[in-house]
């Protein structure tokens, strides 16, 4: 399996780690720390250093209860940010919704969208059969500054994988190859707690859809209820979560301790090499 993003042609032969930078003043997970332009470049390149396969830059939040940005605020933010890093030579990836910022950041040298709505505002789906960038279709239910009211599913997993199927089949009519379409189950958007653990246990499920699988569960509030840990503490459950999420499929994990994660995965994958089911 590969990841066609632009002009990055990426193995999926072993998990990709995609960094996170929050170019917002509200994130969850850092309180804003990195969302001015200097502090996002240096916080970016740090990643990179530390062995981020491909770098994903948010300049919306998308947390529980957060309110909408304007276009022309994203790109503002994004901009500069961009222009410093697009020379790195690091595949660069953006969180958004809005086809107006995509044609901005992809023309920018973004080769990569993120799509918490997975392509369904008018126009994202032509936007990006034509560009050549790759795309990640996020389930969510509901919409962020309401999706924790109170989600509900019958079957989490039947659901969520009917979903991004349907998603993934209509960029496939779109004209999009199937090497650039990754899905993502959307951990903690519109799910509670419960609704999380149950696609992580049976994340294969997805997996199996076909395309290459994103797992975002980072630092969220599932690690912190299952830990009791407060945000800044949740690295060790979040690495558990990561390699759990590894072992069930997923071929790029999207998180914010890039160092820590690759070391992970250096173990399982050396650990592998002398599975007794490869002899």
């Amino acid at each position: 399996m590969r990841l066609r993003a632009g002009r990055f042609d990426l193995s999926l032969d072993r998990p990709l780690v995609m960094g996170i930078v929050n170019l917002t003043p509200d994130s969850f997970s850092d309180q804003g720390r990195h969302w001015a332009p200097r502090a996002a470049i240096d916080h970016a390149q740090k990643l990179i250093q530390e062995g981020a396969d491909l770098i994903d830059l948010g300049a919306e939040s998308s947390r529980p209860g957060a309110q909408p940005v304007s276009a022309a605020e994203e790109i503002d933010r994004l901009m500069p940010v961009l222009e410093a890093l697009v020379p790195t030579g690091c595949p660069l990836s953006v969180d958004t919704t809005k086809p107006v910022v995509m044609r901005a950041v992809i023309d920018a040298g973004a080769v990569m969208i993120n799509d918490i709505q997975a392509l369904r505002e008018p126009g994202a789906l032509d936007l990006i059969a034509t560009s050549g960038a790759a795309v990640c279709l996020m389930h969510m239910q509901g919409e962020p500054r309401t999706m924790q009211r109170a989600p509900h599913y019958d079957d989490v997993v039947r659901e969520v994988g009917a979903f991004l199927r349907e998603r993934a089949d209509a960029c496939l009519a779109a004209g999009v190859e199937r090497t650039r379409i990754v899905v993502d189950p959307g951990y903690g958007f519109g799910k509670t707690v419960d609704h999380n653990l149950t696609l992580l246990a049976h994340q294969s499920v997805l997996a199996d859809l076909g395309f290459a699988l994103l797992a975002g569960l980072s630092r969220k509030s599932t690690i912190g209820a299952v830990t009791g840990r407060a945000v800044g503490d949740r690295l060790p459950g979040s690495l558990a979560a990561a390699l759990i999420a590894v072992q069930r499929g997923a071929r790029i994990l999207r998180v914010h301790d890039v160092a820590a994660t690759r070391d992970v995965l250096a173990i399982w994958a050396a650990t592998s090499e002398h599975s007794p089911n490869r002899h």
